[in-house]
């Protein structure tokens, strides 16, 4: 998450001023995992009776914790919005959800959710899947740890960097260990290694 946080701490006060909200570290998430989900559809499905659907468009459900439980609501065709457009619909769903202002559709028709408990300082969760989604993915806690890297002449060396635990939860019937283990390895890869852009 080191890359990301880099980019978060230097764009975040230009992004309020620009456009009124936070820059929190979950559009960055939601854009890897909206990348991640193109290549593996998979992952974008559904369970209806005996059959498979494949979700064209990619709806993120995002769950936020209030007073009295859970509420996911979904960031429709999330696949089309910016890192910017992500981050100001996300923070509008969660500020209305939390004041009880969201409608009935907007909590409908999520293809994948994403919970984060590393809010609440969790490391990590295996989180239920909310049917008839066939995945969801958990965001632990990002924290600064140490790492064991090694320099262009091949010494490893200790360096502090930014870090989070991931975990997907998956239907069997649907999604092998593979396709899951490739999607997370699409997802840290995608935000260890992309050039974003507001």
């Amino acid at each position: 998450m080191t890359n990301v946080a880099r980019f978060r701490e230097k764009n975040k006060a230009e992004f309020q001023a620009r456009y009124g909200t936070k820059l929190t570290f979950m559009p960055f998430i939601f854009q890897a995992v909206n990348q991640a989900l193109r290549n593996f559809p998979v992952v974008n499905a559904q369970v209806s009776g005996e059959n498979i659907i494949y979700k064209g468009d990619i709806n993120l459900g995002m769950a936020v914790a209030l007073d009295w439980g859970l509420i996911v609501p979904v960031i429709k065709k999330a696949d089309t919005l910016s890192l910017s457009g992500l981050a100001m619909t996300a923070n509008d769903l969660a500020d209305r959800a939390r004041t009880k202002k969201l409608m009935p559709d907007e909590v409908q028709g999520g293809t994948f959710t994403i919970t984060n408990p590393g809010v609440f300082g969790g490391l990590f969760g295996t989180p239920i899947i909310n049917q008839p989604q066939v995945a969801i993915m958990c965001v632990g806690t990002i924290e600064k740890r140490p790492k064991v890297l090694t320099s262009p002449d091949g010494d490893d060396y200790i360096a502090i960097r930014q870090m989070a635990y991931f975990a997907l939860t998956y239907d069997h019937r649907i999604v092998d260990g593979a396709d899951g283990e490739k999607f997370l390895s699409f997802v840290k890869d995608y935000l260890e290694n992309t050039q974003f852009s507001l």
